[in-house]
C-alpha cells in the first residue's frame, strides 16, 4: 500500500505515537489521532504533522466505549473522506502484585477490547476502498510466548490476548485488510528509570541499546507497504527476548 494520499487513525500512543504520526505525515498520509486525557499532547503531534501538508484531526475518545469508537471511526472517514490504516497504540502498562478482578477488566478492556473494537468499526470503511492495514501494537514479552517478570498478570495476559486477536482478524479480513502487531521492547527508557535499571535493560539486550521510537516508526512503514505479510507479530527488541 503506497501511503500518499491515504488516511491513518492512530490511537493512543503519546510518546511513540507521536514519531509514527510525523513519519507517516512525511509520507503524505493524512492523520486523525484519538486522545482519552492528553488533548494538548495530541494537539501538538497533529500539529506537528499538519507541517508536512497533509490533513489532521485530533478526536477525544474513551477507547473501550463501543458507540463512541463507532463515532470517532465516522468522524475520520467524514472528515478526511476515507480510512485506509489504523494502528492500535492505546495501552495501560501498570504493575499489579495482587492483581483484583478491577486490574484484569481495566487491562483486557485497554489493551485488547479497545483494539477489537476500533477493528471491527474500521473494517467496512476499509474493505468499501479495496484495502486496508491494521497493526495493533504489543509487547515482547507476550510475543516470546512467556512471561519473565513477576507483578504483570492482568497486563502480560491483555497483551497475549492483542496477540491472538491480532492473527484472527488477519484470517476474518482477508484478503482486502492484512492485520499485524509490532512488539517493542526496550523502546524509551521510562523518565523515572535509574541507572542502575537502565545499565540491567543494556546488558539484557543483545544490540546494547534503546531503540528509540523511529524503530517502531520503521516497522509500521514496513507493515503498511508490504503486500504479503498478515497475521504476524514483529518484535523491535534489540534482541531482548533471547536472553
Amino acid at each position: 500500500m503506497e501511503l500518499e494520499g491515504k488516511v491513518a487513525l492512530i490511537t493512543g500512543g503519546a510518546r511513540i505515537g507521536r514519531t509514527v504520526a510525523t513519519t507517516l505525515a512525511a509520507r503524505g498520509c493524512n492523520l486523525a489521532l484519538t486522545y482519552r486525557t492528553s488533548q494538548k499532547i495530541a494537539e501538538a503531534t497533529i500539529a506537528e504533522a499538519a507541517r508536512y501538508g497533509v490533513r489532521t484531526i485530533a478526536l477525544q475518545v474513551d477507547a473501550t466505549d463501543e458507540a463512541r469508537v463507532a463515532e470517532v471511526v465516522d468522524e475520520v472517514v467524514g472528515s478526511l473522506g476515507r480510512l485506509d490504516i489504523l494502528i492500535n497504540m492505546a495501552s495501560v502498562y501498570q504493575k499489579t502484585p495482587n492483581p483484583s478482578r478491577q486490574d484484569w477488566s481495566r487491562a483486557m478492556e485497554v489493551n485488547a477490547t479497545s483494539a477489537f473494537l476500533f477493528a471491527i468499526k474500521a473494517a467496512p470503511a476499509m474493505k468499501r476502498a479495496g484495502a486496508g492495514r491494521i497493526i495493533n501494537v504489543s509487547d515482547w514479552l507476550a510475543a516470546s510466548g512467556r512471561p519473565r517478570y513477576k507483578g504483570y498478570l492482568a497486563y502480560y495476559a491483555s497483551k497475549g490476548a492483542l496477540n491472538a486477536l491480532t492473527e484472527s482478524l488477519a484470517l476474518e479480513l482477508a484478503p482486502e485488510i492484512l492485520v499485524n502487531a509490532i512488539a517493542p521492547g526496550p523502546i524509551m527508557p521510562p523518565p523515572d528509570l535509574s541507572p542502575e535499571e537502565n545499565a540491567r535493560v543494556i546488558e539484557a539486550t543483545p544490540l546494547r541499546r534503546w531503540g528509540g521510537a523511529e524503530e517502531i516508526a520503521k516497522a509500521v512503514i514496513f507493515l503498511i507497504e508490504t503486500d504479503f505479510v498478515t497475521g504476524e507479530c514483529i518484535r523491535v527488541d534489540g534482541g531482548r527476548h533471547l536472553y
